[in-house]
């Protein structure tokens, strides 16, 4: 099995590899774009700016490759800034085209209780709604309520509620922190800096990329 993290020039690559490889022997990054098609399955990692983000998968030939991927239904997983790019459109700094894997857009924080600041930076709980079912997924290990680690400024929105597969309070707001579409999953927090559980999750989603080489 094959694990490749999408270097497109940002940074939060390193941590992601190295928690990665406590599940996967053949784990590594790549902005070469044959390398990235061989994989089993790939990782969009990355901190900043959402058209910065886009603009280092263009300038790399890489965004056609992470669609390619999913199409074939190969595992994707986003993290932060990676987990944002997986949405059709980004609104930071202007309105700026994304990947378009999932329908929706990425938004800024609404007007947050007093003493809550953007941004926000810290541990939450990640809930799945008592509608969606974890079974099959990336939070299938994950206990209800988990606390993982975020640091963000804006917000995963989701087009269709169908491709929420958890959400987290702050401010007085809930947004999607875990977004999925197939085997396309996102979490907009950091699973590499969230402890035992955000291990838990980086292994469950190995054991998906390992489930999908079988098939």
């Amino acid at each position: 099995m094959k694990i490749r993290i999408v270097d497109f020039g940002v940074g939060n690559l390193h941590s992601a590899l190295k928690a990665l490889r406590l599940f996967c022997d053949d784990a590594s990054t790549s902005e070469d774009p044959a390398e990235l098609r061989s994989a089993d399955a790939l990782v969009l990692p990355g901190v900043g700016s959402f058209r910065a983000g886009m603009h280092g998968l263009q300038v790399r030939g890489l965004g056609d490759v992470v669609r390619e991927a999913a199409e074939a239904g190969k595992p994707i997983l986003g993290i932060c800034l990676g987990a944002q790019l997986l949405l059709s459109e980004g609104q930071e700094f202007g309105r700026c085209e994304g990947l378009g894997i999932i329908p929706g857009e990425v938004v800024p924080f609404p007007p947050l209780a007093d003493g809550c600041k953007v941004p926000h930076m810290g541990w939450s709980p990640v809930d799945v709604p008592d509608a969606v079912s974890r079974e099959g997924t990336i939070l299938e290990a994950t206990p209800p309520g988990a606390d993982m680690y975020f640091v963000h400024s804006f917000l995963l929105r989701p087009q269709d509620h169908v491709h929420t597969l958890a959400v987290t309070s702050y401010g007085g707001h809930t947004f999607a922190s875990v977004i999925r579409k197939g085997n396309v999953y996102g979490c907009q927090f950091h699973p590499e800096k969230s402890g035992a559980e955000g291990l838990r999750l980086l292994e469950r989603f190995a054991s998906i990329c390992a489930e999908a080489v079988l098939r």
